[in-house]
Protein backbone atom coordinates (compact mmCIF):
# COMPACT_ATOMS: atom_id res chain seq x y z
CA UNK A 1 0.00 0.00 0.00
CA UNK A 2 1.22 3.48 -0.88
CA UNK A 3 0.41 6.52 1.23
CA UNK A 4 -0.53 9.34 -1.14
CA UNK A 5 -0.97 12.93 0.09
CA UNK A 6 -2.81 15.54 -1.98
CA UNK A 7 -2.27 19.15 -1.00
CA UNK A 8 -4.32 21.72 -2.89
CA UNK A 9 -6.57 24.55 -1.69
CA UNK A 10 -9.02 23.86 -4.52
CA UNK A 11 -11.32 20.99 -3.59
CA UNK A 12 -12.39 20.41 -7.20
CA UNK A 13 -8.77 19.90 -8.24
CA UNK A 14 -8.20 17.36 -5.47
CA UNK A 15 -11.30 15.42 -6.49
CA UNK A 16 -10.07 15.32 -10.07
CA UNK A 17 -6.67 13.96 -9.00
CA UNK A 18 -8.32 11.42 -6.70
CA UNK A 19 -10.43 10.18 -9.63
CA UNK A 20 -7.31 9.78 -11.75
CA UNK A 21 -5.55 7.86 -8.98
CA UNK A 22 -8.55 5.54 -8.59
CA UNK A 23 -8.45 4.89 -12.33
CA UNK A 24 -4.73 4.16 -12.08
CA UNK A 25 -5.41 1.57 -9.35
CA UNK A 26 -8.09 -0.10 -11.48
CA UNK A 27 -5.60 -0.52 -14.31
CA UNK A 28 -2.78 -1.78 -12.09
CA UNK A 29 -3.89 -4.83 -10.12
CA UNK A 30 -2.22 -5.08 -6.73
CA UNK A 31 -1.53 -1.34 -6.60
CA UNK A 32 -3.32 0.11 -3.57
CA UNK A 33 -3.36 3.79 -2.61
CA UNK A 34 -4.31 5.25 0.76
CA UNK A 35 -5.17 8.82 -0.21
CA UNK A 36 -5.33 11.71 2.25
CA UNK A 37 -6.23 15.26 1.29
CA UNK A 38 -4.98 18.54 2.74
CA UNK A 39 -6.34 21.98 1.86
CA UNK A 40 -3.87 23.63 4.25
CA UNK A 41 -0.14 23.07 3.84
CA UNK A 42 0.56 23.85 7.52
CA UNK A 43 -1.61 20.94 8.64
CA UNK A 44 0.40 18.61 6.43
CA UNK A 45 3.73 19.93 7.72
CA UNK A 46 2.69 19.64 11.38
CA UNK A 47 1.58 16.03 10.98
CA UNK A 48 4.75 15.11 9.14
CA UNK A 49 6.99 16.88 11.66
CA UNK A 50 5.30 15.09 14.57
CA UNK A 51 5.83 11.75 12.85
CA UNK A 52 2.09 11.06 12.62
CA UNK A 53 2.04 10.91 8.85
CA UNK A 54 4.65 9.66 6.40
CA UNK A 55 3.42 9.88 2.79
CA UNK A 56 5.21 7.96 0.09
CA UNK A 57 4.16 10.41 -2.61
CA UNK A 58 3.02 14.02 -2.22
CA UNK A 59 1.13 15.76 -4.99
CA UNK A 60 1.14 19.45 -4.09
CA UNK A 61 -0.01 22.66 -5.71
CA UNK A 62 2.76 25.26 -5.81
CA UNK A 63 0.41 28.18 -5.19
CA UNK A 64 -0.89 27.46 -1.68
CA UNK A 65 -2.24 30.21 0.62
CA UNK A 66 0.21 31.26 3.32
CA UNK A 67 3.15 29.29 1.94
CA UNK A 68 4.32 28.37 -1.53
CA UNK A 69 4.55 24.67 -2.27
CA UNK A 70 8.27 25.15 -2.95
CA UNK A 71 8.74 26.52 0.58
CA UNK A 72 6.74 23.63 2.03
CA UNK A 73 8.94 21.18 0.13
CA UNK A 74 12.05 22.85 1.56
CA UNK A 75 10.65 22.35 5.08
CA UNK A 76 9.91 18.70 4.30
CA UNK A 77 13.47 18.14 3.12
CA UNK A 78 14.82 19.84 6.28
CA UNK A 79 12.93 17.20 8.28
CA UNK A 80 14.98 14.59 6.44
CA UNK A 81 11.86 13.30 4.71
CA UNK A 82 12.54 11.82 1.29
CA UNK A 83 8.96 11.40 0.06
CA UNK A 84 8.42 11.75 -3.68
CA UNK A 85 7.05 15.20 -4.50
CA UNK A 86 5.07 15.93 -7.64
CA UNK A 87 4.23 19.60 -8.08
CA UNK A 88 0.96 20.63 -9.67
CA UNK A 89 0.70 24.17 -10.98
CA UNK A 90 -0.82 26.48 -13.56
CA UNK A 91 2.53 28.11 -14.38
CA UNK A 92 6.10 27.09 -15.25
CA UNK A 93 7.46 29.93 -13.11
CA UNK A 94 8.93 27.70 -10.38
CA UNK A 95 10.12 24.77 -12.50
CA UNK A 96 13.81 25.26 -11.67
CA UNK A 97 13.14 25.61 -7.93
CA UNK A 98 11.07 22.42 -8.03
CA UNK A 99 14.07 20.33 -9.03
CA UNK A 100 16.24 21.98 -6.40
CA UNK A 101 14.06 20.30 -3.76
CA UNK A 102 14.40 16.97 -5.58
CA UNK A 103 10.90 16.92 -7.00
CA UNK A 104 9.98 13.93 -9.14
CA UNK A 105 7.97 15.93 -11.64
CA UNK A 106 6.39 19.31 -12.32
CA UNK A 107 2.99 18.99 -14.00
CA UNK A 108 1.01 21.84 -15.51
CA UNK A 109 -2.73 21.99 -14.81
CA UNK A 110 -5.10 20.75 -16.01
CA UNK A 111 -3.62 17.39 -15.03
CA UNK A 112 -4.27 14.76 -17.69
CA UNK A 113 -4.18 10.98 -17.51
CA UNK A 114 -1.55 10.70 -20.25
CA UNK A 115 0.76 12.97 -18.25
CA UNK A 116 0.15 11.72 -14.70
CA UNK A 117 0.14 7.97 -15.33
CA UNK A 118 3.65 7.72 -16.85
CA UNK A 119 4.98 9.75 -13.91
CA UNK A 120 3.39 7.28 -11.48
CA UNK A 121 4.71 4.31 -13.46
CA UNK A 122 8.26 5.64 -13.19
CA UNK A 123 7.91 6.76 -9.57
CA UNK A 124 6.44 3.49 -8.26
CA UNK A 125 9.04 1.43 -10.11
CA UNK A 126 11.85 3.48 -8.54
CA UNK A 127 10.20 3.26 -5.11
CA UNK A 128 9.80 -0.52 -5.28
CA UNK A 129 13.46 -0.90 -6.20
CA UNK A 130 14.60 1.43 -3.42
CA UNK A 131 12.21 -0.02 -0.83
CA UNK A 132 13.97 -3.36 -1.09
CA UNK A 133 17.05 -1.56 0.24
CA UNK A 134 15.35 -0.08 3.33
CA UNK A 135 13.61 -1.15 6.53
CA UNK A 136 10.55 0.60 7.90
CA UNK A 137 10.77 0.55 11.70
CA UNK A 138 8.33 1.83 14.30
CA UNK A 139 10.35 3.55 17.03
CA UNK A 140 8.77 5.42 19.95
CA UNK A 141 5.47 5.90 18.15
CA UNK A 142 6.91 7.17 14.87
CA UNK A 143 7.98 5.43 11.67
CA UNK A 144 11.66 5.47 10.78
CA UNK A 145 13.05 4.51 7.39
CA UNK A 146 16.54 3.00 7.61
CA UNK A 147 18.81 2.20 4.68
CA UNK A 148 20.14 -1.35 4.86
CA UNK A 149 23.67 -0.29 3.93
CA UNK A 150 23.69 1.99 7.01
CA UNK A 151 23.16 -0.99 9.36
CA UNK A 152 26.39 -2.47 10.75
CA UNK A 153 24.95 -5.04 13.12
CA UNK A 154 22.04 -5.74 15.46
CA UNK A 155 22.35 -6.87 19.08
CA UNK A 156 19.72 -8.46 21.29
CA UNK A 157 19.43 -6.62 24.62
CA UNK A 158 16.91 -8.31 26.91
CA UNK A 159 13.45 -7.65 25.39
CA UNK A 160 14.65 -5.15 22.79
CA UNK A 161 17.06 -4.93 19.88
CA UNK A 162 19.79 -2.38 19.34
CA UNK A 163 20.60 -1.56 15.72
CA UNK A 164 24.04 -0.05 15.30
CA UNK A 165 24.35 2.31 12.34
CA UNK A 166 27.15 4.10 10.57
CA UNK A 167 28.46 7.38 12.03
CA UNK A 168 28.19 5.96 15.57
CA UNK A 169 24.39 6.10 15.58
CA UNK A 170 22.10 3.47 17.05
CA UNK A 171 18.40 2.71 17.39
CA UNK A 172 16.50 0.81 20.09
CA UNK A 173 13.29 -1.00 19.25
CA UNK A 174 11.07 -3.50 20.99
CA UNK A 175 10.89 -6.68 18.96
CA UNK A 176 12.36 -10.16 19.01
CA UNK A 177 15.58 -11.05 17.24
CA UNK A 178 13.63 -13.65 15.24
CA UNK A 179 11.23 -11.01 13.96
CA UNK A 180 14.10 -8.69 13.02
CA UNK A 181 15.83 -11.55 11.22
CA UNK A 182 12.62 -12.23 9.28
CA UNK A 183 12.52 -8.56 8.20
CA UNK A 184 16.06 -8.92 6.87
CA UNK A 185 15.39 -12.23 5.14
CA UNK A 186 16.33 -12.15 1.47
CA UNK A 187 19.29 -9.85 2.08
CA UNK A 188 22.24 -12.23 2.05
CA UNK A 189 24.63 -9.71 3.59
CA UNK A 190 22.81 -10.05 6.96
CA UNK A 191 23.75 -13.22 8.84
CA UNK A 192 23.18 -14.53 12.35
CA UNK A 193 26.16 -14.83 14.71
CA UNK A 194 25.10 -16.81 17.76
CA UNK A 195 21.80 -15.93 19.41
CA UNK A 196 22.57 -12.27 20.14
CA UNK A 197 23.81 -10.78 16.86
CA UNK A 198 22.87 -10.18 13.25
CA UNK A 199 25.87 -8.89 11.32
CA UNK A 200 26.06 -7.03 8.01
CA UNK A 201 28.92 -8.75 6.17
CA UNK A 202 29.49 -5.63 4.06
CA UNK A 203 30.85 -3.90 7.18
CA UNK A 204 33.07 -6.74 8.44
CA UNK A 205 36.73 -5.72 8.37
CA UNK A 206 38.09 -9.03 9.65
CA UNK A 207 37.20 -11.98 11.86
CA UNK A 208 38.91 -14.71 13.85
CA UNK A 209 37.82 -17.43 16.25
CA UNK A 210 36.94 -14.89 18.94
CA UNK A 211 36.26 -11.47 17.45
CA UNK A 212 34.51 -9.85 14.48
CA UNK A 213 36.12 -6.49 13.69
CA UNK A 214 33.65 -4.07 12.08
CA UNK A 215 34.78 -1.30 9.76
CA UNK A 216 33.73 1.39 12.27
CA UNK A 217 36.11 -0.05 14.90
CA UNK A 218 33.50 -1.97 16.92
CA UNK A 219 34.40 -5.48 18.04
CA UNK A 220 31.87 -8.28 18.41
CA UNK A 221 32.91 -11.17 20.62
CA UNK A 222 31.77 -14.47 19.18
CA UNK A 223 30.25 -17.20 21.33
CA UNK A 224 31.73 -20.68 21.18
CA UNK A 225 30.87 -22.47 17.94
CA UNK A 226 29.88 -19.32 16.03
CA UNK A 227 33.14 -18.75 14.14
CA UNK A 228 33.13 -21.64 11.66
CA UNK A 229 29.62 -21.11 10.22
CA UNK A 230 30.18 -17.34 10.16
CA UNK A 231 33.50 -17.80 8.36
CA UNK A 232 31.82 -19.94 5.69
CA UNK A 233 29.05 -17.39 5.18
CA UNK A 234 31.63 -14.62 4.94
CA UNK A 235 33.64 -16.39 2.23
CA UNK A 236 30.51 -17.45 0.35
CA UNK A 237 29.26 -13.88 0.32
CA UNK A 238 32.46 -12.39 -1.07
CA UNK A 239 33.86 -15.24 -3.10
CA UNK A 240 30.97 -17.52 -3.90
CA UNK A 241 33.01 -20.41 -2.56
CA UNK A 242 35.00 -21.32 0.49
Amino acid sequence: MYQIALCDDEAAEMEKIKSLLRLYQERHLGCVFQIECFENVNELLIRMEEGEYLPDILLMDIYMPGMLGIQAAQEIRKMGNGCRIIFLTSSKEYALEAYRVDAVQYLIKPILEQELFPVFDKTLKAMDKEERQHLLLRIEGSIRRVALHDILYCEAQKKSQCIYLTEKRHLHLRMTMSWLQEMLAGHEEFVRAGVAYIINLEHVESLNTQIVQMDNGDEIYLPRGAYQPLRELYFDYYCGEE
